[in-house]
Order: structure tokens, then C-alpha cells, then sequence
């Protein structure tokens, strides 16, 4: 049985530790994040969320999410 690995890595300027196996899709869906109200980033490029499911997560990565607030 394969031992799960866990990495670090940076969400909007805050540590955390993940297993080293998730997608960018799933940690997203794992914190309960509003796919259609933000914009994601990963180490400073924003990300088309038709491929979030494809990008795994690395050790050191940094993610920020942009919440869209209505208004003028």
C-alpha cells in the first residue's frame, strides 16, 4: 500500500498542508470554493477552469483565488 505524501503549499498567503496527490479541481471542491464567483491563480497565472482537473498540485505552489463582488 502506496504511503499518501503530503506537501505544502501557499493559499492566498496562508501554509497548508495537502496530500501530494490532489488536483487543483479537488482541493478547490475540498474547501467548498464557488467555481463561478472566482478567479483562481497559480503561482502568479490565472488559470482556465476547464483545466483544473488536469493540474496536480506541487510542493510550493501558490494559490489565489479572487472572489467577483457585484457593485459599482
Amino acid at each position: 500500500m502506496k504511503k499518501i505524501k503530503k506537501i505544502k503549499i501557499k493559499i492566498n498567503g496562508n501554509l497548508s498542508t495537502i496530500n501530494d496527490d490532489l488536483s487543483l479541481l479537488s482541493y478547490l471542491k475540498k474547501i467548498k470554493i464557488p467555481l463561478k464567483k472566482v478567479a483562481i491563480e497559480l503561482n502568479k497565472e490565472i488559470i482556465d477552469k476547464n483545466k483544473l482537473g488536469k493540474i496536480k498540485l506541487r510542493k510550493n505552489d501558490k494559490i489565489e483565488i479572487v472572489h467577483f463582488i457585484g457593485g459599482g
